[in-house]
């Protein structure tokens, strides 16, 4: 066959369907796999919204709408974005994407040139470099240290701008540690990107499910109407990952191209799914309050639980539902402990490094289980050592 493309070998998946593809396969052989590796709720999508979706549907909304998404949704997260981050975006900033995954990819190709440098943080979402390197750019690692709670220091961004750097991107409640940045480390992140003509993107799939800490935006400065865009989406805190339903607010020059790209890659967003979201933003929100409250005893569940375990130790995560424990005492790197964990004490996590090189040294647990799950699989590891 002709040779592929060079972007098309320079572009990589996630490490959490490949543990889950070993742990299925442990699975058919007869194991009793506990589950902590991939990244989605442990709950089904609420009734009310899910009765929106199959009312559009009954209603015939299955057909194309508008490639920016429809009115009705983008005036519902224009209301969002004005309660949880205290500006009013204008509707022409909104855009609305079938997940968030596609929101980082197009704001990545409409900011970042072959041979820029991209800024994000290390251990982070793999997207990031993916789409990086897929588009001839340098990523420049942010390494997130234990000892500052992994969050990303805005000193160690400064110190690694260059005339080169095109755009930072920021992750808050983060994947995979759970750290959530404060109000004053996104405000210097946003004035360094103002200070050096740079774009922010900014991921806030997270931004509802914080326990201690509040959520804040790097994009409240400039409103995301210069140089910063906000990514959002229902698949975390509305339980919605397979609805693939997604939000950026952006600014006015930056939405028009993204208009373009939607229709060029996916039309639209299917309509049924856009339903669902208004009901989402509009309807009976204690769900996510119920959610939280269970995540918050899980967490605190599986933190204590590590912490007991030789040679690891684990902080509290202040956000998402991720535990990232250090595993530098066990005497093994990363990808020694997470297979040690699945083949010798049948819990499937994933390795710090799945996540950047910066992550050696520890593994992620997603505690989207239950709380009898999250039990037996600390026994297990306990007996495994």
């Amino acid at each position: 066959m002709p040779e592929l493309s060079k972007g098309a070998h320079k572009i990589y998946g996630e490490a959490a369907f490949e543990v889950l593809a070993k742990a299925q396969e442990l699975e058919r052989k007869g194991k009793h796999i506990i589950h902590f590796e991939i990244g989605e709720p442990d709950m089904e999508t609420p009734k009310n919204i899910a009765e929106a979706g199959i009312k559009a549907i009954l209603n015939k909304k299955t057909h194309y709408t508008p490639s920016v998404g429809i009115l009705e949704l983008r005036k519902a997260v224009q209301d969002e974005v004005e309660k949880t981050r205290g500006y009013r975006p204008d509707l022409e900033q909104i855009v609305i994407t079938p997940g968030l995954k596609p929101g980082i990819f197009f704001s990545m190709l409409a900011t970042v040139n072959p041979g820029d440098e991209v800024i994000y943080q290390d251990p982070g979402y793999p997207t990031y470099g993916s789409v990086s390197s897929f588009l001839g750019a340098k990523g420049v690692l942010i390494p997130l240290l234990e000892e500052n709670e992994f969050r990303m220091n805005p000193d160690d961004v400064k110190k690694r701008i260059t005339k080169k750097t095109k755009l930072i991107i920021v992750n808050s409640p983060q994947n995979p540690t759970g750290s959530v940045m404060t109000k004053k480390e996104l405000d210097e992140i946003a004035m360094l990107a103002e200070e050096h003509d740079i774009f922010v993107v900014s991921d806030e799939i997270y931004s509802k499910m914080t326990y201690e800490s509040k959520h804040f935006s790097a994009t409240a400065i400039d409103e995301a109407k210069e140089r910063t865009v906000l990514l959002d989406g229902f698949s975390k805190y509305f339980a919605m990952t397979g609805w693939r339903l997604g939000f950026m607010v952006a600014p006015k020059k930056m939405a028009q191209r993204l208009q373009d790209f939607l229709v060029s890659a996916v039309s639209c967003t299917a309509a049924f799914t856009q339903w669902a979201g208004v009901e989402a933003l509009t309807g009976d929100q204690s769900f996510i309050s119920e959610m939280m409250k269970r995540f918050k005893e899980k967490r605190d569940r599986i933190v204590n639980g590590l912490n007991i375990i030789p040679g690891f130790s684990c902080l509290s995560p202040r956000g998402a539902f991720y535990a990232f424990p250090n595993i530098k005492k066990t005497g093994m790197n990363s990808q020694e402990c997470a297979d040690h964990l699945l083949y010798n004490a049948d819990v499937a996590t994933l390795p710090g490094t799945a996540f950047g090189p910066f992550g050696e040294g520890y593994i992620r647990f997603s505690y989207a289980n239950t709380l009898k799950n999250i039990d037996v699989a600390i026994e297990k590891i306990k007996e495994s050592f």
